[in-house]
């Protein structure tokens, strides 16, 4: 039996993007252009190739579906309206929110959002990854709620939506045989991260915690400006995947603190690998971590220094493993992909 065909739009083959890619493909012949729309200087050409491409493959198809809504959906979804094919756009994070405070969030940029808000418009149905990038607000990086979400930022947004939280192939991500590391932290980043992810923050508690070691993940010593690093932070670089589960599996703490995060597979991945999550109370992250690990209140070195204080005392060989079946129980992506189909059959029966 022939499989349906679905056009796939991304901005870039990220690694879960090839996930999805993975996911799909067992029900549904993807048709996709790989085109890299994170370079600005691009953009007109990407512009005209996807046109074209959509052109040709917009008869084949009767649904097209976008990850992440960008300069890249605009088209797919002007094309679906049309030709009354349906479209679906899973959205992500950077997708949904203006934060201009730590220079954060599509929305920032006029025309961007111009675009993003005419896709959400035209879509058939929205699949955001967590309920936060709908709305939310938090009191962590300022005294005042600060509100952030596409119908927040976007008014006039009135398609539906319904929530698909990530998933993780769990045998991706399996705990080795390895002793954990005594007091050992990791966090996961790229340099442009930095002020989002909350790296001062591990930066000045390093200096109260010399006895605990901080590693950093996707960064290089030579990326940070700052004058002096403490001695006992380490910068690993870009690791491949397998490199990454080693390193999870040898540390006991991972640490996201974040000013915003969408979702948060970084810290599923650590969880999996037996790591106990101290994170930001922050959009959807204190529902990854539920009663496994440590929740920070707000963006405060003191507060921090308190909740580890009580993560280095606490039973750790319980959360470690609550830690880890947590993902598999929430966020596997097996659940991901179930949801996935039966939503995207749902549409053709609105």
């Amino acid at each position: 039996m022939q499989k349906e065909r679905i056009i796939f739009i991304y901005p870039k083959l990220f690694t879960f993007i090839k996930t999805e890619v993975d996911l799909l493909s067992d029900n549904y012949e993807l048709i996709y252009k790989d085109q890299n729309w994170t370079n600005k200087f691009l953009l007109p050409f990407n512009l005209i190739i996807q046109f074209f491409f959509l052109l040709f493959n917009i008869r084949k198809v009767n649904t097209i579906l976008i990850s992440f809504a960008g300069y890249w959906s605009f088209f797919p979804s002007l094309f679906a309206c049309i030709f009354r094919k349906d479209v679906a756009i899973i959205v992500h994070g950077t997708d949904c929110v203006s934060f201009p405070d730590i220079n954060y969030g599509s929305l920032r940029f006029y025309l961007m959002r111009y675009f993003i808000k005419k896709s959400y418009q035209w879509a058939s149905i929205i699949f955001p990854v967590s309920e936060s990038l709908v709305y939310t607000e938090n009191t962590y990086f300022s005294n005042q709620p600060l509100k952030f979400g596409y119908t927040h930022h976007l008014k006039g947004i009135n398609t539906p939506y319904k929530v698909i939280p990530n998933g993780l192939i769990i045998k991706n991500w399996q705990k080795k045989n390895l002793n954990k590391i005594q007091k050992t932290f990791i966090t996961v980043m790229t340099e442009g991260q930095l002020l989002r992810k909350g790296a001062d923050l591990i930066f000045n508690i390093a200096k109260r915690f010399p006895e605990c070691k901080f590693y950093f993940a996707g960064i290089n010593y030579a990326s940070i400006k700052e004058e002096r690093m403490p001695d006992n932070i380490f910068f690993l670089g870009r690791l491949t995947p397998k490199e990454l589960e080693l390193w999870y599996s040898k540390t006991q703490f991972y640490l996201q603190l974040s000013n915003f995060e969408g979702f948060g597979v970084a810290i599923c991945e650590a969880m999996l690998c037996k790591c106990v999550p101290i994170v930001s109370r922050v959009n959807f992250l204190p529902n990854i971590v539920g009663d496994t690990g440590f929740i920070l209140e707000k963006r405060d070195d003191s507060l921090l220094e308190k909740i580890i204080h009580q993560a280095l005392e606490a039973d750790l060989v319980k959360l470690m493993e609550n830690a880890r079946q947590r993902i598999i129980d929430n966020f596997s992506a097996e659940n991901r992909k179930k949801i996935l189909l039966q939503e995207l059959k749902n549409i053709k029966t609105q």
